[in-house]
Order: structure tokens, then C-alpha cells, then sequence
């Protein structure tokens, strides 16, 4: 289902389908060392993590990681980026992964810029967080790009690495 399109890409929900897109993504040297690896290393694996994800996502909230896709290369799935409510968090996040092909192409900015318009105009919410590791330079670049700025440093998970949050009322 397309939720949005912008001149180069359309936005839809992920679903089942996308498992071996998912799979490539959530392996990829970037996604591992800023991420963090999530332990899905088999199709089926990624499908069990879409099931337990972004579907579940989407029926509680409305909203959540919708991948994108480029229109001038046949439809290819190049990345994610999307709504998340965190426990741990006040507001909903932000937040986008994209192939290590299309990094510095401007689809990551085109993608959340459509997300955040999402977010203000459909889901309406009135303020984004976002969060990234402070090694993570090219995510910073793009939060800041994207108007967010940053808040503090915060301990969010279990393996308590200092992350930054970013935040930007809409």
C-alpha cells in the first residue's frame, strides 16, 4: 500500500514480501554497526521480525517503518524510514536505514522529509524525536538537515550506550 510519493520515490507499508530486502538491509556493515545486529539471519527470521515489527507497529499505531523505493530503477527497495513510539521515549521517532549504494544521494532526506510531513499532516503529531549513536556522523548530517536539533544525551536500552536525541516540534 503507497502511502506517499515524492519525485523519485514511492512510500509503502512493508509487509511480509519485503523479508529479503529486510534480511540484505539488517546485514549490511552500516545497519550492524549503528543498529546493532538484531539477530535476523534467515528469511524466515525476517519475516518473524516483520510480523513482530512493522505489522504489529502499523495495528497499534497507525504508523511505522514504510520502505522506499526508487521510480527510475524499476521500483527497487533501497531503504526504510518511518514512525516509531518507544516505550522509553515521550514522542514518537524518527528514523531511516538506507543501502550503502544510495548513501549520499539524497534519498534518505527525500524519504524522511515525506515521513515527517506524514507525521504532522496524517498522524498528526506535533513533535519528533529522533535518536543515533554519536559515532553515527552521516544520521547526525541528516537530523539536522531535516530541522531536528539536538537535546542530550540519553541511556535508552539495555546496553547502555549513550545515544543522542535530536527533537523537532512539527
Amino acid at each position: 500500500m503507497i502511502i506517499a510519493e515524492t519525485d523519485r520515490l514511492l512510500l509503502s507499508k512493508i509487509t511480509v514480501e519485503d523479508a529479503p530486502f529486510l534480511l540484505e538491509l539488517m546485514n549490511t556493515p552500516g545497519w550492524l554497526k549503528y543498529n546493532g545486529d538484531r539477530n535476523v539471519k534467515t528469511l524466515d527470521e525476517a519475516i518473524s521480525h516483520i510480523k513482530n515489527n512493522q505489522l504489529k507497529c502499523y495495528e497499534t499505531h497507525g504508523f511505522g517503518y514504510y520502505k522506499f523505493q526508487v521510480k527510475a530503477e524499476n521500483l527497487k527497495t533501497i531503504g526504510t524510514s518511518g514512525l516509531l513510539k518507544r516505550d522509553q521515549l515521550e514522542h514518537v521517532d524518527i528514523g531511516f536505514s538506507i543501502l550503502s549504494d544510495y548513501h549520499s544521494k539524497g534519498y534518505g532526506y527525500e524519504a524522511a522529509s515525506e515521513i515527517m510531513k506524514l507525521a504532522k499532516d496524517t498522524f498528526n503529531i506535533k513533535k519528533l524525536y529522533a535518536i543515533t549513536l554519536p559515532i553515527n556522523q552521516p544520521s547526525i548530517n541528516l537530523l539536522e538537515k531535516l530541522g531536528l536539533s539536538y537535546q542530550k544525551i540519553v541511556k535508552l536500552f539495555e546496553d547502555d550506550k549513550d545515544l543522542l536525541l535530536f527533537a523537532k516540534n512539527l
